[in-house]
């Protein structure tokens, strides 16, 4: 039962479409593997303590007859755990082996011997346990997979204490209980071990590989080949395509290969490819996210024109004769989904956009004026520095079309040159603000990355790390 545990906790901390390779790439090292290990051996030390034994029962001839026993509301009272030693074994998955394991235990007895019926309590220690085992991985339905084909226990020896009762007539024979229970223990660890394995193989199996990512998408996290094993590392590529979820749809654009760089040195590899980022975009696009509607009271106080159409006179001149001095809105929205490209140390951004303005009757009555069609690009530069990613992004190009108009032709060169200045002096210098602080990589809860190292690829970006989990903060 404790090794299922463990090994259970390993495979979880690893973690159709039109996808013909993977989005997603992920690469735990060997020293991953024992870090990973590190921290399992902490968590057991913990909750070993709460872990009821099934009873042990069976007879002893003492040679005079044979005493009937049973050993009931066992609890483990002290663990002495030898962090496992673990490895990869290229092509199959990963050995294991628990050696020097011992567990001090205390529980009830019961015994029966012809018209004698005795109970009481006792001590147990269950010393020099091993366990050497093989775990294969690998694909079953696009989903990880786990057996284990291989398994040997042996127990060093028990040493028992029985106290209460008539204890002192059976304490001469404990020799003979504790091989009869070595026997037993010793029988019952690769069965039990094997039934956790089984176990969490049904809760693979039953895991569903569309992941909801928020209330707009979801992300398809099947497995688009078998596990790569090799002696210094595990690969898992990932589908790692992005759906809308009210509007699931493929995108018009398919997903390329990739090589990540295994990194011996870290812990942990991932990479994300274009088609990953770019799925995601199409999917926020489809599900229409990608929209805002903007009122004045959100546009900075230091800006030289507002939401108001007779502020916006001096751009567009007939607007405030028709509705003069009215407050505006516009709803800004993607046209396309924007595309994102990684060319080798920058990112380029490209986004066609479109503002629909409504001067605003009331809070309830919207009266359409126009609608400006947008395009723009940017490049941007990323990387991690203090476990922040920081960056920052500039304006390429944008260029501003009239698409539709209800109050009549008029200029768009001034609404451009307008549209420019408020990006360079007002938004661009707001998000590099931020960027330039940083922004926090998301993580699972308890654990963090660190030693971090972005790297920008043609077609991906990787980031290689180390990670620390809530014994090292301890530690």
């Amino acid at each position: 039962m404790v090794k299922m545990w463990l090994i259970g906790l390993f495979l979880m901390t690893l973690t159709h479409t039109n996808a013909d390779y993977s989005a997603l790439q992920a690469v735990l090292s060997q020293k991953g593997l024992q870090k990973v290990t590190h921290w399992l051996t902490d968590w057991l030390q913990n909750e070993l303590s709460s872990i009821v034994l099934p009873k042990v029962s069976g007879g002893v001839n003492i040679g005079i007859g044979t005493v009937s026993y049973v050993l009931h509301d066992m609890t483990i009272k002290r663990c002495d755990l030898p962090e496992p030693s673990v490895a990869f074994s290229e092509g199959t998955g990963v050995s294991l082996e628990v050696s020097g394991l011992s567990i001090a235990i205390s529980g009830s007895w019961n015994t029966n011997f012809g018209i004698i019926h005795d109970s009481g309590w006792f001590e147990m220690a269950v010393y020099t346990v091993t366990l050497k085992t093989l775990l294969q991985l690998g694909m079953d339905d696009e989903r990880l997979s786990i057996s284990a084909p291989v398994c040997s226990a042996d127990v060093g020896g028990v040493q028992a204490n029985f106290h209460g009762g008539g204890s002192f007539i059976f304490q001469p024979f404990v020799e003979m209980f504790s091989g009869r229970i070595t026997n037993e223990i010793r029988a019952q660890i690769c069965p039990a071990f094997k039934n956790g394995i089984e176990g969490l193989e049904r809760h693979l199996a039953a895991m569903s590989v569309a992941l909801k990512v928020d209330p707009y998408v979801y992300i398809n996290i099947s497995l688009t080949d078998s596990p790569l094993v090799e002696y210094n590392g595990l690969g898992l590529n990932v589908t790692g395509e992005f759906y809308s979820i009210n509007s699931p749809s493929e995108p018009p654009f398919s997903p390329d290969s990739f090589e990540l760089t295994w990194q011996d040195n870290y812990m942990m590899s991932l990479g994300a490819s274009e088609f990953c980022v770019n799925s995601a975009a199409y999917a926020y696009h489809r599900a229409g996210a990608l929209q805002i509607r903007i009122r004045d009271d959100m546009i900075p106080k230091a800006s030289p024109f507002h939401l108001n159409t007779s502020q916006l006179g001096p751009l567009i001149p007939q607007l405030p004769k028709k509705y003069p001095d009215m407050p505006m809105e516009l709803l800004l929205y993607t046209r396309e989904a924007p595309m994102i490209f990684f060319n080798k140390t920058l990112i380029s951004v490209q986004l066609l956009a479109s503002a629909k303005a409504f001067a605003m009757k009331s809070d309830t009555v919207a009266i359409p004026l126009f609608r400006l069609d947008i395009e723009s690009s940017f490049i941007a530069k990323a990387y991690i520095d203090k476990e922040l990613v920081k960056g920052f992004l500039q304006m390429k190009s944008l260029t501003v079309k009239l698409g539709a108009t209800e109050i009549g032709i008029f200029s768009i060169t001034p609404i451009e040159r307008a549209l420019k200045m408020a990006m360079n002096t007002f938004v661009l210098p707001k998000v590099n603000g931020q960027l330039k602080d940083g922004i926090q990589l998301p993580f699972v809860k308890g654990f963090s990355p660190k030693n971090s190292v972005m790297t920008i690829e043609n077609g991906f970006v990787a980031v290689a790390m180390d990670i620390s989990g809530p014994s090292d903060s301890r530690q």
